[in-house]
């Protein structure tokens, strides 16, 4: 029987068999297959690889995507760092396979497996006395703890906001819904009042031109830190908060009325977002960076 009626045979390609038999055939180019079966049975020990995932790890990868709603990546790091090896593509995989045979575990995912399209920005409004972020100090470049930054997302029809204000450098989260919506007194008020028990260690803030904005000075004679806009239309150079936004869009959704979103609600999508472990943090949580660093 030739290599080609044997690959039919069974189902493979013919280069298959081909590398099968250089694989396993002596020096007289004759195939042993007590060999063959042997250095299978060698090399499936020295490298298993992630194709079986034990139950145990299965188990817990779950866990955390549903009652924590971390990403893969950030499962993956976390366990790494005890021991129990699994890659962010298996879990994807495990996500994949789940959703064919109809099940929900990506919709603990932050865009349920798909990419969304970003809706066109409202016009600026020009915000008087403002410091472009191009003068914001070259020390404020994300590495240092205390430099910020800080934005607002909108509920339905652009009615009701909720502030949201980060560290740079670890991602740390506060946010709290405005009483008032995008009312510029009000969220000057807000913000001093969460920004006030850290203004030991805050250094700078850094925001948008939204119109929320305009109390910028008030902010900065109550706190003692210099607020800096991002340039119009350049929303990567406050990329941290933007992604963090996107963060919480997966437990607040576009389209959401906030009349429905309590703030015991908010603070634990806060607890949440703050609890999971971050790639550029060596998988540690930004509550436990911190807590380090302001003890």
């Amino acid at each position: 029987m030739s290599q080609k009626d044997i690959a039919a045979a069974i189902g493979v390609s013919p280069s298959t068999i081909t590398r099968e038999l250089k694989r396993n055939s002596g020096s007289r180019s004759k195939y042993n297959w007590n060999t063959a079966q042997s250095n299978a049975t060698y090399h499936k020990h020295r490298h298993p690889g992630n194709h079986a995932v034990k139950a145990e790890i299965k188990t817990e990868v779950i866990s955390l995507l549903v009652t924590k709603q971390w990403s893969p990546r950030q499962i993956s790091g976390r366990l790494a760092l005890v021991g129990k090896n699994i890659s962010h593509e298996t879990i994807y995989k495990m996500i994949r396979s789940d959703k064919a045979n109809g099940g929900n575990l990506y919709k603990n995912c932050r865009h349920h497996l798909k990419h969304r399209h970003r809706p066109v920005g409202e016009a600026r409004i020009k915000i008087p006395n403002r410091t472009s972020i191009r003068e914001r100090p070259k020390e404020a470049d994300g590495r240092r703890f205390g430099d910020l930054e800080m934005d607002t997302i909108v509920g339905k029809n652009n009615k009701g906001a909720i502030v949201t204000i980060i560290d740079r450098s670890t991602d740390w989260l506060v946010m709290r819904k405005l009483p008032h919506g995008k009312n510029a007194t009000e969220a000057a008020k807000m913000i001093v009042h969460l920004l006030e028990p850290y203004r030991k260690w805050i250094k700078t803030i850094t925001t948008d031109n939204g119109s929320e904005f305009f109390g910028h000075e008030y902010i900065t004679k109550k706190l003692g830190i210099k607020v800096y806009f991002a340039d119009p239309h350049a929303p990567w150079q406050k990329g941290g908060i933007e992604n963090t936004n996107g963060l919480i869009r997966q437990y607040i959704p576009n389209g959401t009325d906030f009349g429905d979103v309590s703030q015991q609600r908010i603070k634990m999508i806060q607890r949440k977002i703050n609890a999971r472990p971050r790639e550029k943090l060596n998988f540690l949580t930004p509550d436990e960076v911190v807590y380090k660093k302001t003890s």
